[in-house]
């Protein structure tokens, strides 16, 4: 674990391709692993270990061995999300009209060009105008592919890069890490109400849409997308102070 926290505060430090590339290499074997638990579903195994090599890097790009954990235990669970969440676009992808699903390819690209390029996320008005689109169409094209789901960050932006996919424990994970985990999500929502902790299952756990999720609790999707941010944002805080 010494050798590759070394490779990853040199890297951290340089932005050396090299390294982040040697670094992958000694990882790629989950990603392959994981690819491969997928395959039977309808894509091919080289789409699912393109999509699972993809979420190596950005995983890389993203772990900071000062939290202690190591990152076999980090990367596990951020390629599933990201498998998980393909297969989720591509079947939605089907049922899109048309034009909404070309705008929802268009965003998708830019955010996943943008968060490449700076590190963020662009907000909705950005992509907006990058693209020349309505807003609002924007909006409707990263509620349906889920661009929130299990990645929406925990920790405060820039800081530890956790997500809710690292958080929710995985099955990957051992049991003492698994305990820990949920107990930590857990003390973090003790205060949410019954309605919010309803909200954060569907859309975090059974990984509902805003719009299904809106169904569920009988109310409108913008509420959904409000409240949704309010509470990610209280769980930020209380997860990096460690409740």
């Amino acid at each position: 674990m010494e050798e590759i926290n070394t490779l990853f505060e040199r890297y951290k430090q340089s932005g050396d391709v090299a390294l982040r590339n040697q670094i992958a290499e000694k990882y790629l074997y989950i990603a392959d692993i994981l690819a491969k638990k997928f395959v039977g579903r309808g894509v091919e195994y080289d789409d699912l270990k393109q999509v699972a090599s993809l979420a190596l890097l950005r995983g890389i790009e993203r772990f900071d061995p000062a939290l202690g954990m190591q990152f076999s235990t980090f990367i596990t669970p951020t390629i599933a999300g990201e498998i998980k969440n393909y297969f989720r676009d591509k079947t939605r992808m089907v049922k899109l009209p048309r034009k909404l699903g070309e705008i929802s390819v268009k965003v998708r690209a830019y955010s996943n060009e943008y968060a490449a390029k700076t590190g963020e996320k662009p907000t909705a008005k950005e992509i907006a105008e990058a693209l020349s689109i309505p807003e609002e169409d924007v909006l409707h094209a990263l509620e349906i592919s889920g661009s929130v789901s299990l990645d929406s960050l925990v920790g405060a932006e820039g800081e530890d890069g956790r997500s809710l996919h690292d958080v929710l424990a995985d099955e990957k994970e051992n049991a003492f890490e698994a305990f820990e985990t949920k107990e930590s999500l857990k003390a973090a929502m003790q205060d949410f109400s019954p309605a919010e902790k309803e909200l954060i299952y569907y859309r975090f756990v059974s990984e509902l849409s805003q719009t299904e999720t809106a169904k569920k609790l009988g109310v409108s999707q913008m509420c959904v997308s409000r409240t949704e941010k309010k509470l990610l944002a209280r769980l930020r805080e209380k997860l990096k102070d460690g409740v």
